[in-house]
């Protein structure tokens, strides 16, 4: 097993706390950013100088590279950058707010893409590393009353494979985390609902409000199993882009792509028929 230096976005909680804390029971060091200060106080204490900690709103995108920068100067090399911080808007369209529209998008996809961004010129002078990304099914399949959320991961999805296309050549490998439902602080902590309209009540967007108050359903994913996948995919040469965990997501994500080609396949004469 080697020994690696990791940046982690989104430590104090979910699957970024559950990298972590298996990161630095291994021995690898964690450099890790939150929200909140004292939030991982119990890890700091347990592992000393093996994890750092920096606070930082993925909002901020003045504080990203600043951030960035200083991580790689004071560890000297980071392996694996992990863009993990994010949270989920739910509600149809029109029932979220502007506000929430535009804080959605700049905290699961401006926030992200300008992470990657910040840590690419360190990477490319090192020789190399990895980037991984925590999307979602939700980036690979779409439901009503989550269109936003949809939005936002569809977005760094896009960005992601197109940009792995691009630093492959430097030696940098590039995977998109795809979990289903897991038994996070997600649904309790990390997940946020527009204000419900009347008409969609009896509409497929409709599913969201189950996760208001304590009604939400149990959720099949194990949270430490999801990190220990992630983990050991960077072990894999080249890096899998795309790195599916969940039978709930498995499921979802096959399904959308079949519909798909489904849908395309019959267009394949219509198509052709525009070519000049």
């Amino acid at each position: 097993m080697t020994s690696r230096t990791w940046f982690i976005t989104g430590v104090n909680s979910g699957f970024g706390r559950e990298l972590a804390s298996q990161l630095l029971e291994r021995g690898d060091r964690v450099a890790g950013t939150v929200r909140r200060d004292g939030s991982v106080d119990d890890l700091r204490e347990a592992y000393g100088d093996r994890l750092r900690v920096d606070s930082l709103d993925l909002t901020d995108t003045g504080r990203i590279r600043t951030v960035v920068d200083a991580v790689f100067a004071g560890l000297g090399r980071v392996d694996v950058v992990v863009s993990n911080a994010g949270y989920g808007l739910f509600g149809a369209a029109e029932e979220v707010s502007d506000e929430q529209v535009a804080h959605q998008l700049a905290t699961n996809l401006a926030g992200p893409i300008q992470l990657v961004r910040a840590a690419l010129p360190h990477l490319r002078a090192q020789g190399g590393g990895r980037i991984v990304q925590l999307s979602s099914v939700a980036g690979l399949a779409a439901h009503p009353g989550a269109s936003l959320y949809h939005a936002s991961k569809w977005g760094i999805e896009g960005f992601l494979e197109a940009l792995a296309g691009e630093v492959a050549p430097f030696g940098i490998g590039v995977t998109l985390v795809e979990p289903g439902g897991a038994r996070t602080s997600f649904a309790a902590g990390s997940l946020r609902l527009g204000d419900p309209l009347a008409a969609y009540d009896a509409t497929p967007a409709s599913f969201v409000r189950v996760f208001r108050g304590d009604s939400a359903p149990p959720l099949p994913g194990d949270p430490a199993k999801v990190a220990a996948r992630v983990i050991e995919s960077v072990e894999v040469t080249p890096a899998p882009l795309r790195l599916v965990l969940g039978s709930d997501s498995y499921q979802a994500v096959t399904a959308s792509l079949r519909a798909r080609l489904a849908q395309i396949e019959p267009q394949r004469s219509a198509a052709s028929s525009t070519d000049f």
